[in-house]
């Protein structure tokens, strides 16, 4: 009988120690400084009911949301009606569950059930995997993680400002500067489309407008004549290539367009940047910035790289009754998203991850017999207990096949053990990347590594 060989579903990864590492970098920097700027983790459940799932995400969205079927017999109460009356009707006899699609339809519904022990205006991060029946390719997964942010319940500026500084920190904490915040406002991409006669079809203006990068200007205004813009077009589209300051920026939109909530938003917003004196800012005011049209109110971020040729790397913006769909009216909230596979491809072509990452351990113990071995078992405790990532090689093994354990897995230092280093109380210490050894005391060994490891 053939067994087959094994393969993981089509759309998810596997992640190796060396990547999951990595990983971890990214998601550990990334959580630090959410922390530091006051948010408060939560965690969801990787199933909702598909009575929260469906209809927030389009019919679109609804037929990438993965079902889960009922535990039991799960047909049982079905019957040939069922069957004849469709899909969508036997799904809910079938199906109760499915896998989360995001994270935010399930912070919404937090929210709401939460409402009365929570303290507004609440500011929550969630890092977890996320699920969608799409098509895989590449950068694409069926499975990948969500690195959120959210402020919810206030509606001042400043909870803006606040998430574009933490952008700032996180890739300075990443050592990555090569990127740009574009930030854009809902209210000017609708006054926009009124201006050149498109009042009543921002949706289609703001779509239209979305393409310029995919399909360039001159096929864009094509699509705007044709959708009925008037001869203002040109002079607006004009605003999209202004190389001038943010400030300069905005005054150029007021003078063409007028003022609007918009205006006086991102007015407040850089105002406030301004007075917390964080230097170098990488923000753009992109009057062409039209992201996440279904949901967002107001303003709208996105990250992009400068110098690595991949898609946005964080997004996010202002959403208003982000809890309506759930009968809790009235709740304002901002938020942002870091897209960790992307940003571990730009770290990864870049060459900006730390050489050490891979590294499980600091020390290896090696040891000529069992005698060794266990006199190595003692050190191991005391070197463990000193703040060092240690491990002793298990088997008896040849001295040279417990040296080649260590290089292959990168441990920088091994101590061998024999039984002259047992009398004498001295170990022989060798530096695998100089391939220079010493002989010292467990105290000499320990205080050395220590410096290392601060220096």
């Amino acid at each position: 009988m053939s067994s087959s060989k094994p393969t993981q579903p089509k759309g998810t990864r596997d992640f190796g120690p060396e990547q999951a590492a990595k990983r971890n970098y990214i998601v550990d920097t990334i959580k630090t400084q959410f922390i530091r700027y006051g948010f408060s983790q939560i965690e969801t459940p990787a199933m909702e009911n598909l009575s929260v799932l469906t209809g927030k995400y389009g019919d679109e969205g609804d037929q990438l949301l993965f079902k889960i079927l009922n535990s039991g017999d799960f047909l049982k109460n079905s019957t040939e009606s069922d069957f004849n009356l469709g899909s969508d009707h036997l799904l809910k006899k079938v199906a109760e569950k499915g896998l989360r699609y995001d994270l935010t339809v399930p912070f919404a519904r937090f929210i709401v059930q939460n409402q009365h022990q929570i303290t507004m205006p609440f500011k929550r991060f969630q890092i977890q995997p996320v699920w969608r029946a799409d098509k895989p390719q590449k950068g694409r997964y069926r499975e990948f993680y969500q690195c959120d942010a959210d402020i919810v319940g206030s509606n001042d500026l400043w909870n803006e400002a606040e998430l574009s500084l933490l952008i700032h920190d996180v890739f300075e904490n990443l050592n990555y500067d090569g990127f740009v915040l574009k930030i854009n406002h809902r209210e000017l991409l609708n006054e926009m489309a009124r201006v050149v006669g498109l009042a009543g079809k921002e949706m289609p203006f703001c779509i239209t407008i979305d393409k310029l990068d995919k399909i360039g200007a001159e096929k864009v205004n094509v699509e705007l004549e044709k959708l009925g813009a008037n001869d203002q077009l040109q002079k607006v589209i004009s605003l999209f290539d202004l190389k001038t300051s943010n400030e300069e920026k905005l005054n150029s939109y007021i003078e063409l367009v007028g003022e609007n909530r918009g205006t006086e938003d991102l007015s407040q917003y850089f105002k406030l940047l301004a007075a917390a004196n964080r230097k170098n800012m990488k923000i753009e005011l992109d009057l062409s910035l039209a992201r996440g049209l279904t949901y967002y109110t107001g303003t709208i971020f996105e990250v992009k790289a400068t110098d690595v040729t991949i898609g946005s790397i964080t997004g996010g913006g202002r959403y208003d009754n982000l809890t309506g769909v759930f009968g809790l009216k009235g709740t304002s909230g901002v938020g942002i998203s870091f897209g960790l596979d992307r940003i571990y491809d730009v770290l990864e072509e870049k060459d900006l991850f730390p050489s050490d990452l891979g590294q499980s351990s600091e020390l290896l113990i090696a040891h000529f017999d069992e005698t060794s071995k266990i006199h190595g078992i003692g050190v191991l405790a005391a070197v463990r207990n000193s703040g060092i990532r240690a491990e002793i090689f298990p088997d008896n093994a040849k001295i040279k096949k417990q040296f080649n354990y260590a290089d292959k897995k990168r441990i920088p230092f091994v101590l061998v053990i024999g039984s002259e280093e047992i009398k004498t109380q001295t170990y022989a210490l060798k530096d695998m990347k100089s391939g220079t050894q010493e002989s010292m005391s467990l105290e000499e060994i320990l205080n050395k590594l220590a410096k290392m490891k601060t220096a």
